[in-house]
């Protein structure tokens, strides 16, 4: 079965991502719907998922802006838009290897007014991803 269009509120800020077809995507999906609080990490909003997956063997440090994460360790959801603590030039590079699961249909730098403690809102669009 297609894994669900899903809808991140974050803040004042709509994402619709597109899920690709992946353990971590579809565990999320079948979480959803859930709300939690905001955290920020330099350029890097993340929250808590009601979510257990492993790390897939393509996991990686360093994500592009509109790419839609999941960090294991952290039981996260991780959207960077920008430079991290951690990062090396101008990449967006997370604080460990992350799952890739999805992309934003959205610009995602819009995150830039989110501020820590935000609420955040994760539902299902009920239509499959393309």
């Amino acid at each position: 079965m297609p894994v669900p269009l899903l809808r991140l509120r974050i803040g004042s800020v709509s994402l619709v991502v597109e899920p690709f077809d992946t353990p971590t995507a579809r565990a999320i999906a079948a979480a959803v719907p859930f709300a939690v609080r905001a955290r920020t990490w330099g350029e890097e909003v993340y929250f808590e998922a009601p979510v257990k997956a492993a790390l897939e063997p393509d996991a990686r440090e360093v994500v592009e802006p509109g790419e839609i994460a999941f960090w294991v360790e952290g039981r996260a959801i991780a959207i960077a838009f920008g430079r991290t603590p951690v990062s090396r030039g101008d990449e967006c590079r997370l604080v460990a290897p992350v799952n890739v699961w999805g992309r934003a249909r959205e610009d995602v730098r819009a995150l830039k007014v989110v501020e820590p403690g935000d609420p955040i809102r994760v539902e299902a669009l009920g239509e499959p991803a393309p």
